[in-house]
Parts: C-alpha cells; structure tokens; sequence
C-alpha cells in the first residue's frame, strides 16, 4: 500500500498523464514527418523505381498512426498509464525495426529512431525505460542483421539485392550497438537527475505547504489560546474546590477527577497548538534528562493517566546531563509518554528507559500498544497525522520540531511482543557552554 497521500497520488497521476500526452503528440508528429518523407518520394516518381518498398513503408505509418490513436483511447481511460508506457516503447521499437527493413537493411540510417525510443522511454518511465529500449532495440536490430546473414530476410523485389560479408556487418552493429548505449545512458542520466530534482522540489513544496499550515495555525491558536485557557483555568480550579468539599460522595469525587483530566488534556492540546505554531529556538544549557524523566513519570502518575489503567515504569540513573532546553526537554518526553499511554491497553505497561553510551544520550519510550504500520511511519510527525481516531496529530509534531532544533534525531522501531519504541538520540556536547 502506498504511503502517500491522496493528492500526491493525484499529482503523480496528472504528471503522467501530462507527460504521456505530450509523448503521443510528439509520436504523431513524427510519423506525420515520416509520412511527409514518403509523399516527397511519391511527388520525385520514386514510387515507380521502388514501388513495393514505398507502400510498404505507408502500412508501416499507417499502423503507427493507428496505434497512436489507440494510444490517445487508453489515455482516456487514465487507467494501467504505466503499462501503456511499456506498450509504446515495443511498438515504436518494432516500427523502426520494420523501416530499417524497408530502408537498406544493416546499412540503414533508420536505426537512429531506435535512440529517440530510449530517450522518451526515459521521460515516461525513467531509468529503467531506457535500459530496456536500449536492449530491445539492439535486439531487434541484430535479429534483422542475422536474418540477412543466414538468408532468412531479403530486401523487397523492388530493391537491389543486398551481398555483403560478415566483417561488412561489423561496424554498422558496433556503431548502431555504441550509439544505443551511449544515448541510453545519457538519457538515463538524465532521468535520475530529473527524479531527484523533482524529489528536492516535492520535499521544498510540502515543507512550504506545512509552513502555510502552521502559519494559519499560528493566526488561529494565537486568538482561541486566551479564550480557551481563561476558562479552563476556572473550570479546573472550581474543581479542584468541589473535589475537596466535604460530605462528596465517591461518585461525586470521580467525575471530579474525570473533569479534572479532561480540562488539563484541553490544556496540553492548545499547548500543543501554540508550540507548533510559534515555536522558540531552544535556550541551551546543562539539562538534567534523568530527572527530567523520572519526575514526567511521577505527573502522569499522580495526574491518574497511568497509575490506574497503565503502569508507567523509569529505568535509568537519576542524574543524566545532556545539552539542552529543559523545558522543551520536558515537552518531548511527556508528549512521548502521554502519546504511549493513550496507545497502550490497560493489560499493558510503558517504559521510559535512559541510557548514556559513546555516541550520546538515548531515552527510548516503550509501549505495547497496537503499534504503527509502516505505511505510517513515514508520516508520523506530519502535522494533523494521526492513528488515533480522538487525537488531531499535533503532539508528535511538537516533539519532531524541538528534536530538530536540538539537531538530535528521533526515530520509531517495534518493540518486542507487540507496541512501538520511539528513540531520540541526543549528541554528547561539552557541558558548562553558554546557551546559544
């Protein structure tokens, strides 16, 4: 299954239309070359000299222009575009291969089409478009010389019959094979070059795409934060009242605690907005990682989203000093852990694990949840990219912009028995430096 999403799977399927377009324009104008040629030769009386050979070469046109017509009916359908690509290639392969025949045989200058073949296989299906022309071409060429070697081709009756001797093949083959390769290669080059070009341009679009995302974000979390905080603020702290007020009953005390949670889940999600939105550059300086960590292990305990429905365990020292912002520290690994408690069933448990080895600093977020598809992975710290059918794909987000700005580097694998692993990795830096 394709990662990409839908309307890049749109654009990619209107490029190729667009270029498979172009190409049968471009087959129909050649053969209307080719059927020019002809006419001039009919115009010079040549049809009499080569009467057989000349309507020959018309049904050999004729079945070309023909094709393209079928050609242009499959592009309406817009359907099986890349096996129409394959189909064009043979067929245009097997048309030069008629006119060689027609033309002069091994001597004929009309192998040059089959290089023109390579270089719009490569515009249609790149690289690999052009090896294979290449090669059918070469093939269809030296089955015409081996045909005229072992008698099994002869020129039309109205030609002069053909006479040479093998070494006379040698250098038309070499020179037509050498062109092949030469003009494939090239157009293949090329094909590379033009797919990576079009992949950084891809690349520099989605990420000018997100930034106008994260733009109109910022506009709307930036009037809607006050106006939800304010309130959530008052609605937390009447709570917090009523939960302690005497003569509750146990009932009472629980959806307390259900508003509770649920007003400080607001909170975190419009933190979430505005640090997507307006993010800061990091205030560097000697962060305490292994604090860090086991104190956001401590809050989600206490604030009930893992003591009663999901362990949450720590495991490293308690001291671990990295290079970092300690508050945007603190943002990746409570949105990580919050993240792997709401993908974990309450049969399961979640792990915050530091380690300090040569390369860095490593804490590694354990769950045993139902895990990420790889078709997901490539996309998991896309903004508005979600597994989950009540979150709105900000968090991670977060975490992947201030590991970014860190220049650290985050990654997902599976865990063992079941559930995801996410792992950032922190550079060893020269602790007691000023911030930058």
């Amino acid at each position: 299954m394709s990662s990409a999403p839908p309307s890049a799977r749109n654009e990619a399927a209107a490029s190729a239309i667009a270029r498979l377009t172009w190409l049968t324009a471009a087959r129909l104008f050649l053969y209307a070359i080719l059927l020019a040629a002809v006419s001039a030769l009919y115009l010079r009386a040549d049809s009499q000299a080569y009467p057989i050979s000349l309507k020959l070469v018309v049904v050999t046109v004729a079945l070309a222009f023909a094709a393209a017509g079928i050609y242009a009916t499959w592009l309406r359908t817009r359907r099986a575009l890349r096996a129409l690509a394959w189909t064009q290639v043979v067929i245009d392969q097997v048309i030069w291969t008629a006119l060689v025949y027609l033309s002069g045989g091994p001597l004929s200058g009309a192998s040059a089409f089959y290089g023109l073949t390579c270089v719009l296989a490569a515009v249609t299906l790149g690289v690999s478009g052009a090896v294979v022309a290449a090669i059918l071409g070469a093939t269809l060429f030296l089955a015409v010389i081996l045909g005229f070697v072992f008698g099994v081709l002869k020129l039309p009756s109205d030609q002069p019959a053909l006479v040479l001797q093998t070494p006379q093949l040698v250098y038309p083959t070499l020179m037509t094979f050498v062109a092949l390769l030469v003009v494939a290669t090239l157009a293949a080059y090329l094909a590379r070059r033009v797919q990576t070009q079009s992949g950084v341009i891809e690349e520099v679009t989605e990420r000018a795409e997100r930034a106008e995302k994260l733009a109109a974000l910022g506009r709307v979390a930036a009037a809607l934060a006050h106006e939800i905080r304010n309130p959530l603020g008052s609605i937390r702290g009447s709570i917090e009242i009523i939960h302690e007020a005497p003569g509750l009953g146990e009932d009472e005390r629980r959806l307390c605690e259900i508003i509770r949670s649920e007003a400080d889940r607001l909170n975190d999600l419009v933190s979430d907005m505005m640090n997507l939105a307006k993010p800061r550059p990091p205030a560097l300086g000697d962060a305490d990682l292994g604090r860090i960590a086991a104190d956001v292990v401590r809050l989600a305990r206490q604030s009930g989203r893992g003591e009663k429905d999901v362990p949450i365990e720590y495991d490293g020292p308690e001291s671990l000093t990295v290079r970092a912002d300690p508050d945007q520290l603190r943002q990746v690994v409570w949105n990580l852990l919050r993240n792997a408690v709401q993908a974990t069933g309450a049969d399961g448990m979640v792990r915050v694990i530091a380690r300090e080895g040569v390369e860095g600093v490593k804490i590694s977020i354990v769950d045993h949840g139902a895990g990420i598809a790889p078709a997901m992975r490539a996309h998991i710290f896309d903004a508005f990219v979600t597994t989950r059918s009540h979150g709105i794909g900000i968090g991670l987000a977060v975490v992947k912009q201030i590991i970014d700005a860190h220049g650290a580097t985050i990654e997902v694998e599976d865990t063992l028995g079941g559930g995801s692993t996410f792992v950032v990795r922190l550079p060893i830096e020269p602790l007691g430096r000023e911030a930058r």
